[in-house]
């Protein structure tokens, strides 16, 4: 299959501070490629390196076939950027900021035609400031598109927008990769990564942890479900020890994200169930615990995040 993105043995430092460090994938044309990982995990810093934004230090980028260091201004003509935070003429338009954006292109879309695609064409006349959070989001994609580009880089495009919002930008880019462009986006939502994304690269510390389908990341694990528990009393260690029965502990008490004080919840990890369920309660209705609240969730991109990291993925 032929490849839009190929990076080898990428590493990026800055100083003595690694900020990618080792990374190989490649990125098939005509797919949605998503990077996941909390802040500071490397992803902006590839992006930029595929941008001809940054140098990589050590390892070698393509993009489209050619090489991203010799071939920078060919690079960035044929591909479209949005960056996490983009910064526009505030006296100008909408239309008026993408056919001055469309000057610098050799090729180019009609503005009108831009704010159409994105759902903006009642706004050309408008500023950048009248606009909510969700349409300024959809106008950096409409930025990024000004040159026709074969791949698109969108860095954290749904930071900050409220759920309607994100979802209308989902329904954008799923619309932009229909037409034949490549996508690549980073995340740190991984409802986003699975309803988006054909494969994902699960990054963190600068470096790549897994790659591969949502779903076939999710079967990887043993586990079929997450359970949260809420007794009215703590368990003591060996009341936890005797939930084993295909049941592992993940964490408790203001580890599971509770409130302080909340020392009597836990997240458990299930094996085999429903048998692995049937063993738990039996345990907990032996010791007389006194369940208050169980919650039972199929294991997620999440629980993929948890296992390979230890951690919770962090904004």
């Amino acid at each position: 299959m032929e490849q839009a993105v190929q990076i080898e043995n990428l590493v990026k430092r800055f100083g003595s501070f690694t900020a990618v460090d080792g990374v190989t994938f490649a990125v098939n044309r005509g797919e949605v490629f998503g990077i996941l990982g909390p802040n500071g995990a490397g992803k902006t810093t590839t992006l930029e390196i595929m941008e001809s934004l940054q140098k990589p230090t050590e390892g070698r980028v393509s993009v489209l076939g050619l090489d991203v260091q010799s071939n920078a201004a060919e690079v960035k003509a044929r591909i479209g950027v949005q960056l996490q935070a983009s910064a526009y003429y505030d006296y100008l338009d909408l239309k008026e900021i993408l056919a001055l954006l469309g000057t610098f292109y050799p090729k180019r879309v009609s503005p009108q035609t831009l704010l159409g695609r994105v759902g903006l064409a009642d706004k050309a006349a408008s500023r950048l400031g009248e606009l909510s959070g969700g349409q300024k989001q959809r106008f950096a994609v409409a930025a990024s598109l000004v040159n026709d580009p074969e791949l698109v880089i969108l860095d954290e495009p749904t930071t900050g927008l409220d759920p309607q919002a994100r979802r209308n930008l989902w329904g954008l880019i799923q619309e932009i990769n229909q037409d034949g462009v490549t996508v690549v986006l980073t995340t740190h939502y991984m409802d986003e990564a699975e309803q988006l994304c054909g494969r994902l690269a699960i990054m963190d510390h600068g470096q790549l942890l897994a790659l591969d389908t949502p779903r076939n990341l999710i079967n990887q694990l043993e586990a079929t479900y997450t359970v949260k528990l809420t007794m009215d009393k703590p368990m003591t260690v060996a009341q936890v020890t005797a939930l084993n029965g295909g049941v592992e502990v993940l964490r408790s008490g203001e580890q599971a994200g509770e409130k302080p004080g909340d020392e009597n919840t836990y997240l458990l990890r299930l094996n085999n169930s429903p048998a692995a369920l049937q063993t738990m309660l039996n345990e907990i209705t032996k010791a007389n615990l006194g369940l208050e609240n169980l919650q039972i969730t199929p294991v997620a991109l999440e629980d993929v995040f948890l296992d390979l990291t230890g951690n919770e993925l962090r904004d």
